[in-house]
């Protein structure tokens, strides 16, 4: 992940095609208070609630499937990568890295209206339905159930936005949300730049920061008196460029294998991003670490922080750091896209009343 420099509402939620199961860890309360234990933290009375969700989020526009026809004929460049599978459907070779460049490229011109879209080589390609998705349902969270909820007057900040800017294009052309893309890759934003000087529709509404400190998340970022409805982040998953070179050869592997195909060679890092998008000191632990504990510097300019974590394991240890914070709410979206588990952790040092007031005063149709 690099980091440092985009507003709408979108209609109610749609019914979801799963249901969720909601989750709320239950506590048993002693007979007799004990004393606590020097040194331990008291369980909050809200334990963290996990929302589960099975499948794309209704609103999601892959929700079906990718509709090759359509995107060939959005962006015939893609034409070249597209073959039919041994089921009889047509599919990319998705361990070709620039088959995957093609697709995304094909995704962004033909759905959200992004005519131009290119990224360097070794920079991180993401996956648009699992990161649209992300988008979605962080704006479920933001509304709260709230008809009224004005999504286009909504302000983003995207920690880490990497030389693709994909959350930054998706909030924008889904909601019309205006954002702050940050990175400490000077070059991941001029990149970034180039997207939007190339696409009108996002001229106006991202903003670029060059974030200073490699060590910070929000210090540095976030202006005094700045407000922001929502902070975005795919933190680095590796704790070191061994790390994500191994992570990275086991997932090409994989797919080819799942394709029927031998590995014959080694397959190249730049499949999943390179440096800071794939790894920093202490992983992904580390990284959501330190935002949580910038957050509190930040509690009253930012109404929910959130981020993505792709290790289960690590969700223990961000409980408890927001445990010893006094965040008022804290929730947690299970995403399951094929056979991939993601999670969203989201959390608030406002209050429901509070967050209430603030749409009211801030995201009011």
């Amino acid at each position: 992940m690099s980091k440092p420099a985009v507003k709408s509402v979108q209609s109610a939620t749609a019914k979801t095609a799963t249901r969720a199961v909601n989750i709320r860890q239950k506590v048993k309360a002693p007979k007799q208070a004990k004393p606590e234990a020097k040194g331990r933290v008291r369980p909050s009375k809200d334990k963290p609630r996990v929302e589960i969700k099975k499948a794309l989020h209704p609103r999601n526009a892959h929700l079906n499937g990718y509709d090759f026809p359509a995107l060939i004929s959005a962006f015939p460049q893609l034409k070249t990568f597209v073959r039919p599978t041994p089921y009889g459907a047509l599919s990319v070779d998705f361990a070709d890295p620039l088959a995957v460049k093609t697709l995304n490229a094909a995704l962004l011109k033909h759905h959200y209206g992004i005519g131009s879209w290119n990224i360097p080589e070794g920079a991180l390609c993401p996956p648009i339905p699992g990161r649209v998705d992300y988008v979605h349902y962080v704006a479920d969270l933001l509304a709260e159930g709230d008809k009224s909820c004005a999504m286009d007057k909504a302000r983003v900040l995207d920690i880490g936005t990497g030389a693709n800017g994909i959350y930054p294009i998706l909030g924008c052309q889904v909601y019309g949300w205006q954002y702050v893309a940050s990175d400490i890759n000077a070059h991941s934003l001029t990149n970034v730049q180039s997207i939007i000087e190339q696409n009108p529709v996002l001229q106006g509404r991202i903003s670029l920061r060059l974030q200073p400190d490699d060590k910070a998340v929000f210090k540095g970022v976030i202006q005094a008196e700045e407000r922001f409805e929502l902070t975005l982040c795919n933190p680095p998953f590796h704790a070191s460029m061994a790390e994500a070179s191994e992570g990275t050869k086991r997932k090409v592997n994989n797919l080819q294998l799942n394709r029927g195909n031998s590995v014959k060679a080694a397959p190249k890092l730049n499949f999943g991003g390179q440096a800071a998008e794939l790894w920093c000191q202490g992983g992904e632990r580390q990284f959501l670490a330190t935002m949580i504990r910038e957050s509190q510097m930040f509690a009253d300019q930012c109404l929910w922080f959130t981020s993505l974590v792709s290790k289960q394991e690590n969700l223990k240890p961000c409980y408890q750091a927001l445990a010893q914070l006094n965040v008022d709410t804290v929730k947690t979206i299970e995403m399951q896209q094929g056979n991939k588990i993601t999670r969203v952790l989201a959390w608030s040092f406002q209050s429901a009343a509070k967050r209430k007031i603030w749409r009211a005063e801030h995201l009011a149709n």
